[in-house]
């Protein structure tokens, strides 16, 4: 079930949202940037700033009740951005990413969204395959942003109802 996130949601998201950074960034930076007391902090604060946020959609994936996938999106600089998309790595290939992009995609195709970016760390090639596979190409403009990879995706028009 993909779901808007509430404040109820940020205990869960944070735990989430670590252990997938650790996941790709355990080797390429030192832990306390991914995971030390500071840096759960800083995305603690972060992820409630974005559920209370006008602009920001924040949406949670649930498999029996349990939080499985986190994903949010939002306009910077004029450009739909989406800046999270994690899926719990125990929940690792069972369609959970696959249902959230979805649903972002169809938030961005009902709000009128041509174009998205993202930014996907240099050294995570499982979520780069993912975004590939989805559409997502290279920024020929910006091609990265430090140690990221800058992708964009044309978001695809809505499918029309029959008639």
């Amino acid at each position: 079930m993909i779901r808007t996130a509430t404040p109820a949601d940020l205990d869960a998201m944070v735990h989430l949202h670590s252990e997938a950074r650790a996941t790709y960034y355990l080797g390429h930076l030192p832990e306390e940037e991914y995971a030390g007391a500071e840096e759960v902090a800083r995305s603690r604060a972060g992820w409630a700033r974005a559920i209370d946020r006008d602009g920001t959609t924040v949406l949670c994936a649930e498999r029996n009740g349990v939080l499985a996938g986190i994903a949010a999106h939002a306009v910077r600089d004029g450009v739909m951005n989406l800046t999270q998309l994690h899926v719990a790595p125990a929940h690792w290939r069972e369609g959970i990413g696959t249902e959230l992009h979805a649903a972002c995609v169809a938030d961005w195709q009902r709000d009128g969204v041509a174009d998205a970016r993202l930014e996907v760390f240099v050294h995570n090639t499982r979520a780069q395959s993912f975004y590939v596979a989805h559409g997502w190409a290279p920024d020929p403009a910006h091609p990265r942003a430090g140690t990221h990879l800058v992708l964009r995706l044309a978001v695809p028009l809505a499918p029309h109802p029959p008639r």
